[in-house]
């Protein structure tokens, strides 16, 4: 698997800093670097009728990244197949096509047995409206708050300049 948790084997996750993930370019980063920003979790796809929102997210990460925002993409293939490419080829699609500056990560999954266990975790703190809390579909959208813990989750549909009042909100706290 690529990746790994730094609590101590059995100890609850009190927060998304808990985890390590690998970036888009296979290092290992964690997440506790990003403590104190607001943080938006995306699972995204490059072969998605909702890939447009890249430019969405693009545009807020640009708007409010000095003041404490990070975007953080998560591409996923579960979702009819939408993310075949590998990491070179989703970066490279990702920087040619939306300008894509926000970090992101390798490919995991979001939903079943095999979900990574940040979505795991995001999941089960907030589970939404689906079955066994999943993910419906690419560009589901999490906030973190400066603590790192979840605080809102999105639908797919919901277009990220949508997101502004909440972003603001807790970037003012």
């Amino acid at each position: 698997m690529n990746y790994f948790m730094i609590t101590a084997q059995n100890e609850p996750v009190k927060n998304i800093y808990a985890f390590n993930m690998v970036d888009i370019d296979g290092k290992v980063k964690s997440l506790n670097d990003y403590k104190g920003k607001v943080i938006l979790l995306v699972n995204v796809a490059s072969k998605c009728g909702l890939t447009k929102q890249y430019a969405g997210l693009e545009a807020l990460y640009k708007k409010y990244k000095d003041q404490g925002l990070v975007i953080l993409g998560f591409p996923c293939n579960q979702f009819m197949g939408q993310e075949p490419g590998t990491e070179e080829e989703i970066a490279t699609f990702c920087s040619v096509n939306y300008g894509v500056t926000f970090p992101l990560f390798s490919k995991i999954e979001v939903n079943g047995d095999g979900a990574h266990p940040l979505y795991k975790y995001v999941k089960d703190k907030l589970p939404g409206t689906g079955k066994d809390a999943d993910i419906e579909w690419n560009f589901a959208k999490f906030l973190i708050d400066k603590k790192g813990n979840p605080v809102l989750r999105f639908h797919p549909k919901i277009k990220p300049e949508e997101l502004t009042a909440d972003i603001e909100k807790l970037l003012a706290m």
